[in-house]
């Protein structure tokens, strides 16, 4: 999408793709550099997503892995797609360098899937709630709780944008329902919001009831994101980080417990249904 464009985020992409092509093929970084003609230092910084990766490169380096043509114009495609903008540029100071790739990677995904074990993800979040999770955080500067939240505000944007809206996917764990947030007419207010969100065509909102004891997420929130012209990735939030799965046969695990978390969790309506009655209780 053109008002998600991120440079960074595509060269992260692109250079993820390299090195899993190169790594397929048995190729060392010194044989690619012989096939293009290029420093070692050069592919590097292909893969690591330092430098803006050319596509006729990547076309190159590509037919040199021997991948299929697909996969070839897939990926050169996708090197010539990066926009010269941040979307995000204006809250270049209130984002940490280890969520930066992130909100940039959820701005070009197709689909997001999360397990939400702890609290509302950012993209459900309403300003007041939002504002509550995040004053007294540690994690974020006392000035810089307004614009972070702004930020939040903006990234929902793509759930409602009139040009392919991004498709999401949240396993919700009873327990966040339960837990206290802003006051009980902040928590209110963010039933009715999930109400709404629930509405959408692009939205899948499923409860997990703590009644069903153990499950195959209990490990931790995590989040997948699928995107049009690139592999799948997942990711976890850690306490003062985050750590992005990028092997393929590691991100069909997570794709499988969202799938299995959709097989124990209630249905969409059900699901709306247990929201609705924290609106009466």
């Amino acid at each position: 999408m053109s008002d998600r464009d991120d440079p960074s985020a595509v060269r992260w992409l692109v250079g993820v793709e390299l090195t899993r092509f190169r790594d397929r093929a048995g190729k060392k970084i010194g044989d690619a550099a012989k096939a293009i003609g290029c420093s070692l230092g050069k592919i590097g910084h292909m893969e690591s997503g330092r430098n803006q990766q050319q596509p006729g490169e990547v076309r190159d380096l590509m037919r040199f892995y021997r991948a299929d043509q697909a996969d070839i114009d897939r990926l050169a495609s996708l090197a010539g797609s990066a926009g010269q903008q941040t979307w995000w540029a204006p809250w270049t100071d209130v984002v940490p360098d280890w969520l930066k790739t992130f909100v940039g990677l959820e701005g070009l995904a197709e689909q997001s899937s999360i397990y939400a074990p702890l609290a509302l993800p950012a993209l459900l979040q309403t300003e007041a709630y939002a504002l509550g999770v995040t004053a007294g955080n540690i994690r974020v500067r006392p000035d810089h709780n307004e614009r972070t939240v702004s930020l939040r505000m903006e990234r929902q944007r793509r759930l409602s944008a009139a040009d392919q809206p991004l498709k999401l996917m949240v396993m919700l764990e009873e327990a966040v329902l339960n837990r206290p947030i802003g006051g009980p007419d902040v928590m209110r207010a963010q039933f009715r919001h999930l109400l709404d969100l629930a509405e959408r065509e692009n939205v899948e909102l499923r409860v997990l009831p703590t009644a069903i004891g153990p499950h195959d997420a209990l490990v931790g929130p995590f989040t997948v994101l699928d995107f049009r012209q690139a592999q799948s990735i997942a990711y976890v939030e850690l306490l003062n980080g985050a750590f992005y799965v990028q092997d393929q046969d590691q991100v069909d695990g997570y794709t499988r417990t969202v799938n299995r978390l959709r097989e124990v969790a209630l249905p969409s309506a059900d699901s709306v249904d247990l929201i609705h009655s924290r609106l009466t209780a």
